[in-house]
């Protein structure tokens, strides 16, 4: 166990920042619209005219009770080179993702249906998540580290080092219900100057946790690239996704002991069967794992048979497919009924109305 190093504040303010007793709503409250930012990476897109929409596939039939009959999918934002890292504020009812070659993280504002940067630059910004305060926490792949942003709009770091080293490229996050942060460190960030800068790693890939009281521990060191993360609804199991393993990606499931820290029992509850790209995803209320998929990159493989979200169940069947016209890395509910899946897709933000509730 590591205390993680540079636990204090630095004076960085959201641009719009308000300290006014809405907080977190309205320290996110001033994003700017694009106007002349360049978009070079727009996605024309034409929703179904007709219901149900021919997007939104049944592969077994225990899906057919979560498709909404009279609900299509939608795109509200468009322009980015590689979105990533939905997470969603109930309070307030607005979407924050990352856009991680462009160095920016945007907003989607649900209720006036605003779409524009929320912050620039956001230090490549990948997974993003809210604590058990609504304060939004990020996983920064240039400055290789975890932050949270107050409710005044200042950012605290909550690691960046461990045993000594800088981490390597903090990628995805999730907050456990006792308040601990839970975060992947693979080194995508720094393998090339894309989403980061390239440097050599310094630890190994790994899962850390961030206890409340900022103690840092790495759980997890076996993966070759861990990714997405989250838990089952009871918190009773850890799921973990390595993008690096081969010859597929594979979804790991791991049991969590009743004191909510220690791992136990790892087994592999699916993996892409091919040229899946398995990256992020998000559970709901009965267990199902909503993931974001597309093609691997390998040759020979269609990116466009492949492009949406896939849906397993609990035990790792798959049970339904929507289709994209891009590949989604990541993915999250939210909406006043948390029913509504927000997929970060490539250079698009969509969203599809569903009769499942997000856990988280």
């Amino acid at each position: 166990m590591n205390t993680a190093r540079g636990l204090h504040e630095q004076g960085s303010p959201l641009e719009a920042a308000s300290s006014s007793a809405m907080a977190t709503a309205d320290a996110f409250a001033g994003a700017q619209p694009l106007g002349g930012s360049p978009d070079a990476h727009r996605v024309a897109f034409q929703p179904s005219t007709r219901y149900p929409d021919v997007a939104i596939e049944i592969l077994d039939p225990s899906f057919a009770k979560y498709r909404l009959y009279s609900s299509a999918v939608e795109q509200f934002g468009t322009g980015m080179r590689w979105a990533e890292g939905p997470v969603y504020f109930p309070a307030a009812r607005y979407l924050v993702l990352s856009d991680i070659p462009n160095n920016r993280m945007m907003r989607y504002d649900e209720v006036t249906g605003h779409w524009g940067v929320f912050r620039q630059p956001s230090n490549q910004s990948n997974g993003n998540t809210r604590d058990r305060q609504g304060r939004l926490v990020t996983c920064e792949h240039l400055t290789r580290r975890v932050t949270r942003t107050e409710h005044s709009g200042k950012i605290t770091v909550l690691a960046n080092g461990y045993q000594g080293k800088r981490l390597n490229s903090p990628n995805d996050v999730v907050c456990q219900s006792n308040g601990a942060l839970w975060f992947t460190d693979p080194p995508f960030g720094i393998a090339g100057h894309w989403e980061g800068e390239k440097a050599t790693p310094e630890l190994p890939p790994s899962v850390y946790r961030l206890s409340p009281d900022g103690e840092l521990q790495a759980m997890i060191t076996d993966l070759a690239g861990p990714n997405g993360l989250a838990f089952s609804p009871d918190e009773s199991k850890l799921y973990v996704i390595d993008s690096r393993a081969t010859p597929s990606r594979v979804l790991w499931q791991y049991d969590v002991g009743a004191n909510g820290v220690t791992l136990s029992n790892k087994s592999k509850l699916f993996d892409a069967n091919g040229a899946g790209a398995l990256d992020g995803f998000a559970v709901d209320t009965d267990g199902n794992l909503w993931c974001g998929w597309g093609a691997d990159g390998r040759a020979g493989v269609s990116s466009a048979d492949l492009d949406g979200v896939k849906v397993f169940n609990a035990n790792g069947q798959p049970i339904g497919f929507i289709r994209l016209p891009e590949r989604c890395a990541n993915l999250t509910f939210g909406g006043p009924k948390n029913n509504r899946l927000y997929m970060a897709s490539s250079h698009s933000l969509y969203s599809l109305y569903v009769e499942a509730e997000g856990a988280v």
